[in-house]
């Protein structure tokens, strides 16, 4: 039995909607190995068993070197999407049970009469009310009636709910009534699933605290199932190490926080991407860069500028409209701020009312999967398109472990070639390019909506599908340049071994800049910081080795929506004012072009970030190529450009190394992906063995 100390080896692993992608980091002799396989929905811990024990087979590592497991994954995202999370009770001020049904009371699309809202995850049958009242300034109006809150709990539980959101008014500045209920209900259900709002998300507005309280209550069951379920599983496999979980925020829990906090889960899997980018296109040189991860169900776009991914205070998950604000159901926690779309390998392809080909949001997931897979799906998919023009290899599919079928793909494409009138190979390169489209067009946005214009930034590619498409997004943004790392397939993975502990509080404190109290500020941001602290000390992190950051949510006075901006560390007063307004504005000024001079200023939540070290990783020596021939031979592919199927050569990715020349057009395969390199571009191998594939101007 090898001693703990003798722990060398870490694992991240990401469940994606058609594929687990894992990578295994020795970190005594950077040596690493990747496992890319299918996703199994039924029971998604199934191939991240399977993928740990592949790929420490594959690595010789024995399971007690193992000193960390750092996972991420789709789960809260899909069961909102799906709606297959618990039946969730609502327990409400009363006369504040509609909250969720009013919204902010705006239209997300003035000129749609028929406008389709979010759907509400607790029917208004399931929204039940009690008598108190705390006022906005914390004090207690009405005294909660606890008699008929054991009464209202035991009616609940007996009507088969087994989870229940607790969201009274103003409990963000007293949550002395919905600690009362919680243990009310503890003590009358205690197989109830609460959670209080005060403790998921202790900030104003109703509307948004509802809404991701709901949220957190509604995963909660399944959460908890699913990480006991893995943990028993890794113990099975006799990890040694702990298992982490990756946070929407870019930071990492314990287990114990992500079932206390689930809905913290929710875009974990896109944020280690972007981790990933920024930390890869750092190495690179790039720290100005648009991460583009496109998968087999999603792609997902992020801009990172100086190498740290842009960050936001709530998203929207379960969109109507996938670009229209408001058409989805807010969630108010810390997250990397990214624009995701239905555009991924198995995005299914069809004809719409109106005769037009149209790609997405459905996919054919990783059961039964594209066509081509021949797993029982005939649907036409951007992978049976990509098979088709020539790009992917029937043969060389995750390195030849799966063969692609290319008749099964023709009869796909067929499908919507024959009511469109065109050839196969002519509705392949139109799903091609929609899909192309689709995706810069959500890159575009992304970075107008932060004042930025994409064509200035680089593209780095990754995913199982990102270096197909990188070139064609890339030449529609007018980019620069795109990079490709090794490993691409499954380059998110890194995010989650490049990630520190880390633990987000917010409270609200809502004071004109000028009139605050700073003694009872400087009380909140240290109350704050000190539970953080006392959180990573439990989970092993030495007091030395903690960083806090502190921010701020400032708007001007009369505004309806804030701006994040970094506030001073350690004890502020009056003297820190003029570097807050300067910071203030300079947040402003770079999103909205201008300020409001004369106009006060008021802090309206008050943040604190506290974090552990961030791992380092190591993997350049597993980089270095094979210096056997690169050319693997040619294919016919199909370029616009040409107007036809091209004899366009192929590349072996492992054989290239740094100095390596490429022009295009191209194909470079590894065993996760495949990069095309197009037309009248030209790419170069650098000392990372990144691929840099520089576009014509």
């Amino acid at each position: 039995m090898l001693d703990a100390s003798a722990a060398c080896a870490r694992i991240g692993v990401d469940i994606g909607g058609t594929f687990t992608d894992l990578l295994l980091v020795d970190d005594s002799s950077g040596e690493v190995t990747i496992v890319k396989m299918l996703t199994t929905p039924a029971d998604p811990s199934d191939a991240v068993d399977s993928a740990v024990r592949t790929a420490l087979a594959a690595a010789g590592t024995e399971p007690a070197q193992v000193r960390n497991v750092v996972h991420g994954t789709t789960l809260v995202t899909n069961a909102i999407i799906e709606r297959k999370g618990d039946p969730t009770a609502l327990i409400t001020t009363r006369g504040f049970r509609d909250a969720i049904e009013i919204r902010r009371e705006h239209r997300y699309d003035m000129y749609d009469l028929a406008i389709d809202p979010p759907r509400d995850l607790v029917p208004r049958y399931l929204r039940f009310e009690v008598d108190e009242r705390v006022l906005s300034d914390g004090t207690i109006a009405c005294d909660l009636d606890a008699a008929a809150v054991e009464g209202l709990v035991r009616a609940i539980a007996s009507r088969g709910i087994r989870a229940i959101a607790v969201v009274l008014l103003h409990a963000y500045r007293n949550p002395v009534h919905e600690r009362r209920i919680g243990e009310i209900a503890q003590r009358v259900a205690p197989d109830l699933q609460m959670s209080l709002a005060s403790d998921v998300v202790p900030e104003i507005k109703e509307y948004e605290r509802t809404s991701t309280t709901i949220c957190n209550a509604y995963v909660k069951n399944l959460v908890g199932r699913y990480l006991a379920e893995l943990e028993r599983k890794l113990r099975e496999a006799r990890i040694g190490g702990e298992l982490s979980v990756m946070l929407s925020s870019g930071g990492v829990a314990t287990v114990e926080t992500s079932r206390a906090f689930p809905i913290r889960l929710l875009e974990s899997g896109p944020a280690a991407g972007a981790l990933a980018a920024a930390h890869l296109g750092r190495l690179a040189g790039h720290t100005d860069l648009i991460s583009f991860d496109m998968g087999g169900t999603t792609a997902k776009v992020c801009l990172i500028e100086d190498g740290t991914p842009a960050r936001a205070s709530q998203l929207e998950v379960d969109r109507v409209y996938r670009f229209k604000k408001g058409s989805g159901l807010p969630i108010k926690i810390p997250v990397i701020d990214m624009i995701e779309i239905g555009a991924g390998g198995g995005s299914i392809a069809s004809v719409d009312a109106l005769g037009l080909l149209q790609v997405g949001p459905s996919s054919a997931g990783a059961d039964p999967g594209p066509a081509c897979y021949a797993r029982g799906g005939s649907a036409p998919t951007v992978t049976d398109a990509d098979l088709l023009l020539g790009y992917l290899d029937p043969g060389f599919f995750l390195g030849g472990q799966m063969r692609l079928h290319v008749d099964a793909a023709r009869s796909a494409i067929e499908r919507v070639a024959e009511p469109l009138g065109l050839t196969v190979i002519q509705a392949a390169w139109g799903i091609h390019q929609i899909v192309n489209e689709n995706m810069a067009n959500a890159a575009r946005i992304h970075a107008i909506e932060r004042g930025k214009n994409a064509r200035q930034f680089p593209l780095l590619a990754f995913g199982g599908a990102g270096p197909v498409h990188a070139y064609g997004v890339a030449s529609t943004l007018h980019s620069p340049a795109i990079v490709l790392p090794l490993g691409a397939g499954v380059a998110s993975t890194v995010g989650f071994l490049t990630a520190p502990l880390s633990f987000d509080f917010v409270r609200t404190s809502i004071e004109v800049l000028d009139e605050i109290d700073w003694s009872e500020v400087n009380h909140i941001r240290t109350a704050m910081a000190q539970q953080g602290i006392a959180l990573l000390e439990r989970s092993g992190v030495a007091p030395s080795e903690v960083a806090v950051t502190y921010s701020a949510d400032v708007r001007y006075v009369g505004q309806g929506h804030e701006v994040t901006v970094p506030f001073p560390a350690g004890t502020i007063g009056p003297a820190s004012r003029p570097g807050i307004v300067d910071a203030f504005e300079e947040v402003y000024r770079r999103l909205y072009g201008r300020v409001a001079e004369g106009v006060p200023l008021e802090v309206v939540n008050w943040r604190v970030t506290v974090s552990g070290p961030v791992p380092s990783l190591d993997m350049r020596r597993s980089r270095e190529a094979n210096r056997r021939s690169a050319l693997k031979g040619w294919r016919p592919a199909y370029f616009a450009q040409y107007g036809n199927y091209y004899d366009t050569p192929v590349y072996d990715r492992y054989a290239l190394g740094p100095g390596d020349r490429i022009t295009g057009p191209a194909i470079v395969e590894e065993r996760e992906s495949t990069a095309i390199v197009g037309p009248a571009a030209a790419a170069t191998v650098d000392e990372l063995s990144n691929l840099i594939v520089r576009l014509p101007a």
